[in-house]
């Protein structure tokens, strides 16, 4: 144990520490790696035993402390991403065949849509502007 500096057995301990951030996915044994390195630093310095522990323990705790509440911030900040007939709701379309509660045709999103009115008694002339407020099948309800 004489033979081999103090550092190596700091990196060696970070890599171990890194073993399981890969197997289990849990960030806080990355952190304690990169205290790992940071002990390893202060002993490649010539710092004591004790210096070497303090750089390990408060880099370590340091990191937990600050990086793992932005972490979770972000985790739960997520943008929602929308795709398919979900994305075509709230937007607007063109009136291209009167519609009406029974039926039409509209232009969303570039394509042409069957379409049918939200509201039975109401009808929508072409050129008009609408909202799509759902899609059933291949038929956007409008209003």
């Amino acid at each position: 144990m004489n033979d081999i500096d103090a550092w190596v057995w700091w990196l060696v301990a970070a890599a171990a520490l890194g073993i399981p951030l890969v197997v289990t996915a849990m960030p806080e044994f990355g952190m304690f790696a990169v205290g790992a390195v940071a002990a390893a630093i202060a002993s490649g310095f010539g710092a004591g035993v004790v210096v070497q522990v303090l750089a390990f323990a408060v880099v370590s705790v340091a990191l937990i402390a600050v990086v793992r509440p932005i972490a979770a911030r972000h985790r739960d900040q997520r943008p929602e991403l929308v795709t398919g007939v979900e994305a075509l709701k709230g937007r607007q379309a063109v009136v291209l065949e009167r519609v009406d509660g029974s039926g039409g045709r509209i232009k969303l999103a570039g394509e042409i849509w069957s379409a049918r009115a939200l509201d039975n008694g109401r009808s929508y002339e072409p050129g008009q502007e609408v909202d799509v407020v759902d899609i059933e099948g291949a038929t956007a309800i409008i209003l």
